[in-house]
């Protein structure tokens, strides 16, 4: 009698588990997340005010050079009435012939608080020139820290 050799074996491939995150691992995760946000978002949040203040001060400046320009061209500067939109189109009052504007490429900005900036020709500050100002993030006279007046003549 002859034994034929049986087939081999095939070995059966393990079953793969199913792996995925538990409960536990998804909230220490998120707690880890949470305390990081927590110790970075104050100082994110803190140079917010002092980017604005700077973004006026540079607009300031850049209207105050338009102004000039405009004093250049025109013997003078605009009035109260005309205020800054003159730097943009020419005055229709006051009749300004030398005007070679526009002394901006783009339409007069609103400060970083999302108000217009205060013009005033003749100013009180400056009796022969003119005053331009910011009055900060509560758009009101004086106040302090984010609430201060950015001033265009300091």
């Amino acid at each position: 009698m002859r034994l034929t050799p049986l087939p081999p074996r095939r070995r059966l491939a393990p079953v793969r588990a199913r792996r995925a995150f538990t409960l536990i691992e998804i909230l220490v995760v998120i707690a880890v997340i949470a305390i990081l946000a927590s110790l970075v978002a104050p100082n994110v949040f803190q140079h917010v005010g002092t980017a604005r203040t700077t973004t006026a001060r540079s607009q300031l400046e850049m209207l105050a050079t338009a102004l000039d320009a405009y004093r250049l061209d025109t013997g003078r500067y605009p009035s109260t009435e005309q205020g800054l939109a003159a730097l943009v189109e020419a005055p229709t009052v006051d009749g300004t012939a030398n005007w070679r504007g526009p002394y901006l490429r783009r339409a007069v900005p609103l400060d970083p608080w999302g108000t217009p900036y205060v013009y005033r020709s003749p100013g009180e500050k400056n009796a022969g020139g003119f005053d331009l100002l910011s009055y900060g993030a509560d758009g009101r006279a004086g106040g302090d820290g984010d609430n201060a007046d950015i001033l265009g003549w300091q």
